[in-house]
Protein backbone atom coordinates (compact mmCIF):
# COMPACT_ATOMS: atom_id res chain seq x y z
CA UNK A 1 0.00 0.00 0.00
CA UNK A 2 2.81 2.38 0.89
CA UNK A 3 4.70 1.47 -2.28
CA UNK A 4 1.68 2.31 -4.40
CA UNK A 5 1.22 5.69 -2.66
CA UNK A 6 4.88 6.60 -3.16
CA UNK A 7 4.87 5.64 -6.81
CA UNK A 8 1.72 7.64 -7.58
CA UNK A 9 2.37 11.04 -9.15
CA UNK A 10 1.43 14.18 -7.27
CA UNK A 11 -1.03 16.69 -8.69
CA UNK A 12 1.62 18.96 -10.19
CA UNK A 13 3.76 16.09 -11.46
CA UNK A 14 0.75 14.56 -13.21
CA UNK A 15 -0.24 17.97 -14.59
CA UNK A 16 3.30 18.40 -15.97
CA UNK A 17 3.09 15.01 -17.72
CA UNK A 18 -0.25 15.93 -19.34
CA UNK A 19 0.96 19.41 -20.31
CA UNK A 20 4.17 18.11 -21.89
CA UNK A 21 2.30 15.42 -23.81
CA UNK A 22 -0.34 17.83 -25.18
CA UNK A 23 2.22 20.51 -25.99
CA UNK A 24 4.42 18.21 -28.06
CA UNK A 25 1.47 16.56 -29.79
CA UNK A 26 -0.05 19.88 -30.89
CA UNK A 27 3.14 21.78 -31.65
CA UNK A 28 4.43 19.24 -34.18
CA UNK A 29 1.10 18.62 -35.90
CA UNK A 30 0.16 19.87 -39.36
CA UNK A 31 -3.06 21.32 -38.02
CA UNK A 32 -1.13 23.75 -35.82
CA UNK A 33 0.86 25.05 -38.80
CA UNK A 34 -2.43 25.78 -40.56
CA UNK A 35 -3.76 27.30 -37.38
CA UNK A 36 -0.98 29.90 -37.40
CA UNK A 37 -2.59 31.34 -40.55
CA UNK A 38 -5.77 32.10 -38.57
CA UNK A 39 -5.01 35.77 -37.82
CA UNK A 40 -5.25 36.56 -41.52
CA UNK A 41 -8.96 35.79 -41.39
CA UNK A 42 -9.36 37.94 -38.30
CA UNK A 43 -8.14 41.06 -40.09
CA UNK A 44 -11.66 42.20 -40.85
CA UNK A 45 -12.69 41.62 -37.23
CA UNK A 46 -9.80 43.73 -35.96
CA UNK A 47 -10.77 46.59 -38.29
CA UNK A 48 -14.36 46.45 -37.08
CA UNK A 49 -13.23 46.33 -33.45
CA UNK A 50 -10.98 49.33 -34.06
CA UNK A 51 -13.94 51.29 -35.42
CA UNK A 52 -15.93 50.30 -32.34
CA UNK A 53 -13.10 51.46 -30.12
CA UNK A 54 -12.93 54.78 -31.97
CA UNK A 55 -16.62 55.34 -31.33
CA UNK A 56 -16.09 54.49 -27.68
CA UNK A 57 -13.25 57.01 -27.52
CA UNK A 58 -15.46 59.67 -29.07
CA UNK A 59 -18.08 59.03 -26.39
CA UNK A 60 -15.57 59.85 -23.64
CA UNK A 61 -15.53 63.19 -21.83
CA UNK A 62 -14.73 65.96 -24.37
CA UNK A 63 -11.81 68.33 -23.70
CA UNK A 64 -12.66 71.66 -22.09
CA UNK A 65 -11.42 75.20 -22.65
CA UNK A 66 -9.92 76.88 -19.58
CA UNK A 67 -10.94 80.56 -19.46
CA UNK A 68 -8.29 82.65 -17.68
CA UNK A 69 -9.59 86.23 -18.18
CA UNK A 70 -10.36 89.20 -15.89
CA UNK A 71 -13.53 88.64 -13.86
CA UNK A 72 -15.85 90.98 -15.80
CA UNK A 73 -14.63 89.76 -19.18
CA UNK A 74 -14.92 86.12 -18.04
CA UNK A 75 -18.55 86.75 -17.02
CA UNK A 76 -19.30 88.21 -20.43
CA UNK A 77 -17.64 85.25 -22.13
CA UNK A 78 -19.65 82.76 -20.06
CA UNK A 79 -22.91 84.49 -21.04
CA UNK A 80 -21.91 84.50 -24.72
CA UNK A 81 -20.95 80.85 -24.53
CA UNK A 82 -24.33 79.98 -22.98
CA UNK A 83 -26.16 81.78 -25.82
CA UNK A 84 -24.10 80.21 -28.61
CA UNK A 85 -24.10 76.73 -27.11
CA UNK A 86 -27.75 76.28 -28.14
CA UNK A 87 -27.01 77.36 -31.72
CA UNK A 88 -23.61 76.02 -32.74
CA UNK A 89 -21.02 73.50 -31.55
CA UNK A 90 -18.69 75.24 -29.11
CA UNK A 91 -16.15 73.66 -26.74
CA UNK A 92 -17.18 73.35 -23.08
CA UNK A 93 -15.51 75.96 -20.89
CA UNK A 94 -14.40 76.29 -17.26
CA UNK A 95 -13.40 79.49 -15.54
CA UNK A 96 -9.97 79.62 -13.91
CA UNK A 97 -8.78 82.42 -11.63
CA UNK A 98 -5.87 84.42 -13.02
CA UNK A 99 -2.67 83.53 -11.20
CA UNK A 100 -4.10 80.41 -9.59
CA UNK A 101 -2.07 78.23 -11.92
CA UNK A 102 0.10 78.52 -14.99
CA UNK A 103 -1.39 77.48 -18.38
CA UNK A 104 1.20 74.72 -18.75
CA UNK A 105 0.23 73.32 -15.34
CA UNK A 106 -3.45 73.40 -16.25
CA UNK A 107 -2.82 71.51 -19.48
CA UNK A 108 -0.82 68.82 -17.67
CA UNK A 109 -3.23 68.44 -14.72
CA UNK A 110 -4.56 64.85 -14.70
CA UNK A 111 -7.61 65.79 -12.64
CA UNK A 112 -8.83 68.14 -15.39
CA UNK A 113 -9.38 67.50 -19.06
CA UNK A 114 -8.25 70.83 -20.53
CA UNK A 115 -7.50 70.94 -24.24
CA UNK A 116 -6.47 74.61 -24.35
CA UNK A 117 -6.30 77.77 -22.21
CA UNK A 118 -7.77 81.16 -23.23
CA UNK A 119 -5.78 84.04 -21.72
CA UNK A 120 -5.13 87.72 -22.45
CA UNK A 121 -8.19 89.94 -22.89
CA UNK A 122 -11.29 89.99 -25.05
CA UNK A 123 -9.62 92.59 -27.27
CA UNK A 124 -6.45 90.52 -27.61
CA UNK A 125 -7.28 86.89 -26.87
CA UNK A 126 -4.53 84.31 -26.72
CA UNK A 127 -5.16 80.56 -27.10
CA UNK A 128 -2.59 78.14 -25.61
CA UNK A 129 -2.59 74.41 -26.34
CA UNK A 130 -1.45 71.72 -28.74
CA UNK A 131 -1.26 72.69 -32.39
CA UNK A 132 -4.10 70.47 -33.52
CA UNK A 133 -6.43 71.55 -30.72
CA UNK A 134 -5.93 75.33 -30.96
CA UNK A 135 -6.29 75.28 -34.73
CA UNK A 136 -9.58 73.42 -34.34
CA UNK A 137 -10.88 75.87 -31.72
CA UNK A 138 -9.47 79.13 -33.13
CA UNK A 139 -12.55 80.06 -35.15
CA UNK A 140 -15.02 79.03 -32.46
CA UNK A 141 -13.17 81.01 -29.79
CA UNK A 142 -13.20 84.06 -32.07
CA UNK A 143 -16.99 83.76 -32.44
CA UNK A 144 -17.50 83.49 -28.67
CA UNK A 145 -15.17 86.43 -27.93
CA UNK A 146 -16.88 88.61 -30.54
CA UNK A 147 -20.31 87.77 -29.06
CA UNK A 148 -19.02 88.61 -25.57
CA UNK A 149 -17.84 92.07 -26.69
CA UNK A 150 -21.14 93.06 -28.27
CA UNK A 151 -23.33 92.55 -31.34
CA UNK A 152 -21.42 95.02 -33.54
CA UNK A 153 -17.91 93.78 -32.73
CA UNK A 154 -15.84 92.24 -35.48
CA UNK A 155 -14.16 88.89 -34.98
CA UNK A 156 -10.82 89.40 -33.21
CA UNK A 157 -7.57 87.78 -34.26
CA UNK A 158 -6.88 85.00 -31.80
CA UNK A 159 -3.16 84.59 -31.14
CA UNK A 160 -2.06 80.97 -30.99
CA UNK A 161 0.63 79.63 -28.66
CA UNK A 162 1.48 76.00 -29.29
CA UNK A 163 2.54 73.55 -26.58
CA UNK A 164 3.89 70.03 -26.94
CA UNK A 165 0.97 68.27 -25.31
CA UNK A 166 -2.07 68.70 -23.12
CA UNK A 167 -3.92 66.37 -20.81
CA UNK A 168 -6.77 66.17 -23.32
CA UNK A 169 -4.45 65.04 -26.12
CA UNK A 170 -2.66 62.67 -23.74
CA UNK A 171 -5.94 61.11 -22.66
CA UNK A 172 -7.07 60.75 -26.25
CA UNK A 173 -3.82 58.98 -27.17
CA UNK A 174 -3.98 56.73 -24.11
CA UNK A 175 -7.59 55.86 -24.90
CA UNK A 176 -6.44 54.72 -28.34
CA UNK A 177 -3.76 52.55 -26.73
CA UNK A 178 -6.31 51.09 -24.32
CA UNK A 179 -8.68 50.30 -27.19
CA UNK A 180 -5.92 48.59 -29.16
CA UNK A 181 -4.82 46.57 -26.11
CA UNK A 182 -8.33 45.38 -25.23
CA UNK A 183 -9.09 44.51 -28.86
CA UNK A 184 -5.86 42.56 -29.28
CA UNK A 185 -6.45 40.71 -26.00
CA UNK A 186 -9.98 39.78 -27.08
CA UNK A 187 -8.90 38.55 -30.52
CA UNK A 188 -6.09 36.42 -29.09
CA UNK A 189 -8.24 34.76 -26.44
CA UNK A 190 -11.12 34.29 -28.90
CA UNK A 191 -8.80 32.71 -31.44
CA UNK A 192 -6.74 30.53 -29.12
CA UNK A 193 -9.23 29.35 -26.49
CA UNK A 194 -11.12 27.19 -28.99
CA UNK A 195 -8.20 24.74 -29.13
CA UNK A 196 -9.10 23.53 -25.64
CA UNK A 197 -12.54 22.39 -26.80
CA UNK A 198 -11.42 20.52 -29.89
CA UNK A 199 -8.56 18.77 -28.07
CA UNK A 200 -10.75 17.56 -25.21
CA UNK A 201 -13.60 16.33 -27.46
CA UNK A 202 -11.11 14.41 -29.62
CA UNK A 203 -9.62 12.66 -26.59
CA UNK A 204 -13.06 11.84 -25.23
CA UNK A 205 -14.02 10.25 -28.54
CA UNK A 206 -10.82 8.14 -28.51
CA UNK A 207 -11.37 7.13 -24.85
CA UNK A 208 -7.99 8.66 -23.94
CA UNK A 209 -9.52 10.90 -21.31
CA UNK A 210 -10.92 7.89 -19.46
CA UNK A 211 -7.47 6.31 -19.29
CA UNK A 212 -6.03 9.55 -17.92
CA UNK A 213 -8.85 9.84 -15.38
CA UNK A 214 -8.15 6.34 -14.13
CA UNK A 215 -4.41 6.95 -13.78
CA UNK A 216 -4.13 10.50 -12.41
CA UNK A 217 -6.37 13.01 -10.60
CA UNK A 218 -8.83 14.83 -12.83
CA UNK A 219 -7.62 18.16 -11.44
CA UNK A 220 -4.20 17.33 -12.89
CA UNK A 221 -5.76 16.62 -16.29
CA UNK A 222 -7.48 20.01 -16.26
CA UNK A 223 -4.39 21.91 -15.09
CA UNK A 224 -2.11 20.11 -17.53
CA UNK A 225 -4.35 20.75 -20.53
CA UNK A 226 -4.88 24.40 -19.64
CA UNK A 227 -1.20 25.19 -19.29
CA UNK A 228 -0.30 23.15 -22.36
CA UNK A 229 -2.73 25.22 -24.44
CA UNK A 230 -1.39 28.39 -22.81
CA UNK A 231 2.15 27.41 -23.86
CA UNK A 232 0.92 26.71 -27.39
CA UNK A 233 -0.75 30.14 -27.38
CA UNK A 234 2.54 31.81 -26.46
CA UNK A 235 4.20 30.02 -29.38
CA UNK A 236 1.56 31.40 -31.72
CA UNK A 237 1.86 34.89 -30.24
CA UNK A 238 5.65 34.75 -30.66
CA UNK A 239 5.27 33.85 -34.35
CA UNK A 240 2.62 36.49 -35.03
CA UNK A 241 4.47 39.11 -32.99
CA UNK A 242 7.69 38.48 -34.92
CA UNK A 243 5.89 38.87 -38.23
CA UNK A 244 4.22 42.07 -37.02
CA UNK A 245 7.55 43.45 -35.82
CA UNK A 246 9.14 42.71 -39.19
CA UNK A 247 6.24 44.42 -40.92
CA UNK A 248 6.51 47.50 -38.73
CA UNK A 249 10.27 47.67 -39.16
CA UNK A 250 10.50 47.28 -42.93
CA UNK A 251 6.99 48.26 -43.98
CA UNK A 252 5.73 51.71 -44.98
CA UNK A 253 4.90 54.31 -42.38
CA UNK A 254 7.44 53.15 -39.83
CA UNK A 255 8.09 56.70 -38.69
CA UNK A 256 4.71 56.99 -36.94
CA UNK A 257 5.01 56.63 -33.17
CA UNK A 258 2.51 54.70 -31.09
CA UNK A 259 0.77 56.52 -28.21
CA UNK A 260 2.62 55.98 -24.95
CA UNK A 261 0.55 54.16 -22.28
CA UNK A 262 0.37 55.66 -18.80
CA UNK A 263 2.58 52.97 -17.22
CA UNK A 264 5.17 53.06 -20.04
CA UNK A 265 5.73 50.56 -22.82
CA UNK A 266 7.93 47.98 -21.02
CA UNK A 267 5.56 47.59 -18.08
CA UNK A 268 2.49 47.74 -20.32
CA UNK A 269 3.79 44.88 -22.47
CA UNK A 270 4.61 42.83 -19.36
CA UNK A 271 1.16 43.45 -17.89
CA UNK A 272 -0.48 42.64 -21.22
CA UNK A 273 1.27 39.26 -21.41
CA UNK A 274 0.33 38.49 -17.80
CA UNK A 275 -3.29 39.52 -18.28
CA UNK A 276 -3.49 37.49 -21.47
CA UNK A 277 -2.33 34.41 -19.58
CA UNK A 278 -4.93 34.98 -16.87
CA UNK A 279 -7.70 35.75 -19.37
CA UNK A 280 -6.82 32.61 -21.31
CA UNK A 281 -6.81 30.46 -18.18
CA UNK A 282 -10.16 31.89 -17.09
CA UNK A 283 -11.98 31.44 -20.39
CA UNK A 284 -10.03 28.25 -21.12
CA UNK A 285 -11.27 26.69 -17.89
CA UNK A 286 -14.82 27.58 -18.89
CA UNK A 287 -14.35 26.07 -22.35
CA UNK A 288 -12.70 23.01 -20.82
CA UNK A 289 -15.72 22.48 -18.60
CA UNK A 290 -18.03 22.90 -21.60
CA UNK A 291 -15.97 20.39 -23.57
CA UNK A 292 -16.14 17.88 -20.72
CA UNK A 293 -19.95 17.87 -20.96
CA UNK A 294 -20.00 17.47 -24.76
CA UNK A 295 -19.86 14.05 -26.37
CA UNK A 296 -19.73 15.17 -30.00
CA UNK A 297 -18.67 18.19 -32.03
CA UNK A 298 -22.32 19.16 -32.42
CA UNK A 299 -22.71 19.24 -28.65
CA UNK A 300 -19.62 21.43 -28.43
CA UNK A 301 -21.13 23.96 -30.84
CA UNK A 302 -24.37 24.03 -28.85
CA UNK A 303 -22.77 24.32 -25.42
CA UNK A 304 -20.02 26.74 -26.42
CA UNK A 305 -22.45 29.33 -27.79
CA UNK A 306 -23.28 30.81 -24.34
CA UNK A 307 -19.56 30.97 -23.53
CA UNK A 308 -18.85 32.77 -26.80
CA UNK A 309 -21.67 35.25 -26.21
CA UNK A 310 -20.34 35.82 -22.70
CA UNK A 311 -16.90 36.54 -24.15
CA UNK A 312 -18.36 39.13 -26.54
CA UNK A 313 -20.32 40.72 -23.70
CA UNK A 314 -17.13 40.92 -21.63
CA UNK A 315 -15.33 42.65 -24.51
CA UNK A 316 -18.11 45.23 -24.97
CA UNK A 317 -18.24 45.86 -21.22
CA UNK A 318 -14.49 46.48 -21.00
CA UNK A 319 -14.52 48.70 -24.10
CA UNK A 320 -17.32 50.82 -22.67
CA UNK A 321 -15.83 50.95 -19.17
CA UNK A 322 -12.39 52.17 -20.27
CA UNK A 323 -13.84 55.56 -21.29
CA UNK A 324 -14.30 56.51 -17.62
CA UNK A 325 -11.56 55.14 -15.36
CA UNK A 326 -12.72 54.99 -11.75
CA UNK A 327 -16.45 54.94 -12.51
CA UNK A 328 -18.84 52.32 -11.14
CA UNK A 329 -18.99 50.54 -14.49
CA UNK A 330 -15.19 50.42 -14.76
CA UNK A 331 -14.86 49.10 -11.21
CA UNK A 332 -17.47 46.41 -11.93
CA UNK A 333 -15.59 45.38 -15.07
CA UNK A 334 -12.36 45.17 -13.06
CA UNK A 335 -14.00 43.02 -10.35
CA UNK A 336 -15.97 40.63 -12.57
CA UNK A 337 -13.52 37.73 -13.12
CA UNK A 338 -13.94 37.24 -16.88
CA UNK A 339 -13.77 40.96 -17.73
CA UNK A 340 -11.09 41.84 -15.16
CA UNK A 341 -8.07 41.19 -17.46
CA UNK A 342 -9.57 43.37 -20.22
CA UNK A 343 -10.49 46.20 -17.86
CA UNK A 344 -7.06 46.18 -16.24
CA UNK A 345 -5.31 46.36 -19.64
CA UNK A 346 -7.39 49.47 -20.37
CA UNK A 347 -6.51 50.90 -16.95
CA UNK A 348 -2.78 50.26 -17.50
CA UNK A 349 -2.94 52.36 -20.68
CA UNK A 350 -4.70 55.28 -18.97
CA UNK A 351 -3.59 55.31 -15.31
CA UNK A 352 -0.02 55.12 -13.93
CA UNK A 353 -1.08 53.53 -10.62
CA UNK A 354 0.37 50.04 -10.10
CA UNK A 355 -1.21 48.95 -6.81
CA UNK A 356 -4.60 48.08 -8.39
CA UNK A 357 -2.82 45.65 -10.74
CA UNK A 358 -1.38 43.70 -7.81
CA UNK A 359 -4.86 43.21 -6.33
CA UNK A 360 -6.33 42.38 -9.74
CA UNK A 361 -3.70 39.75 -10.49
CA UNK A 362 -4.22 38.06 -7.11
CA UNK A 363 -8.00 38.20 -7.63
CA UNK A 364 -7.78 36.63 -11.09
CA UNK A 365 -5.40 33.89 -9.95
CA UNK A 366 -7.87 32.96 -7.21
CA UNK A 367 -10.70 32.71 -9.74
CA UNK A 368 -8.58 30.56 -12.06
CA UNK A 369 -8.17 28.09 -9.19
CA UNK A 370 -11.92 28.20 -8.51
CA UNK A 371 -12.83 27.65 -12.17
CA UNK A 372 -10.39 24.76 -12.58
CA UNK A 373 -11.54 23.02 -9.39
CA UNK A 374 -15.22 23.50 -10.27
CA UNK A 375 -14.67 22.22 -13.81
CA UNK A 376 -12.84 19.14 -12.61
CA UNK A 377 -15.60 18.42 -10.07
CA UNK A 378 -18.28 18.79 -12.75
CA UNK A 379 -16.35 16.47 -15.03
CA UNK A 380 -16.14 13.78 -12.35
CA UNK A 381 -19.78 13.99 -11.31
CA UNK A 382 -21.59 14.40 -14.64
CA UNK A 383 -19.35 12.85 -17.25
CA UNK A 384 -17.24 10.18 -15.60
CA UNK A 385 -20.04 9.30 -13.14
CA UNK A 386 -17.47 9.02 -10.35
CA UNK A 387 -19.27 10.82 -7.56
CA UNK A 388 -19.61 9.61 -3.96
CA UNK A 389 -20.14 5.93 -3.29
CA UNK A 390 -23.68 6.39 -2.11
CA UNK A 391 -24.62 8.18 -5.29
CA UNK A 392 -22.98 5.45 -7.35
CA UNK A 393 -24.92 2.81 -5.44
CA UNK A 394 -28.20 4.61 -6.06
CA UNK A 395 -27.48 5.00 -9.77
CA UNK A 396 -26.58 1.32 -10.10
CA UNK A 397 -29.75 0.29 -8.24
CA UNK A 398 -31.83 2.51 -10.53
CA UNK A 399 -30.16 1.00 -13.60
CA UNK A 400 -30.93 -2.59 -12.43
CA UNK A 401 -34.53 -1.71 -11.62
CA UNK A 402 -34.98 -0.04 -15.04
CA UNK A 403 -33.62 -3.11 -16.81
CA UNK A 404 -36.00 -5.39 -14.87
CA UNK A 405 -38.99 -3.29 -15.86
CA UNK A 406 -38.01 -3.47 -19.51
Amino acid sequence: MNTTDKSRLSLWQAAWVVARRDFQAILFSKAFLLFLLGPIFFGAISIGAGMLGAKAADSAEPPRLAVMLPAAQADALVRAHRELDALISVPPIERVTIGASEPAALLSDRTRNFGAVLTGTLAQPRLIGTGEQIERWQGRVAVIVARAQGPDTTYPAVALEQTRSSMASTRSAQTGTATAGITLLFLLTMLLAGMVLSNLVEEKANKIIEILAAAIPMDAVFVGKLFAMLAISFVGIAVWGSLALIGLTFGPGTGASLPMPAVGWPLFVALFVLYFALAYLLIGSVFLTVGSMAATVRDVQTLSMPATILQLAVFFLATFAMTDVGSAVELFAAIFPLSSPYAMVGRAAQSPELLPHLFAIAWQVAWVAIFVRSGASLFRRRVMKSGPAKRQGKSRFALVRRSIRQ
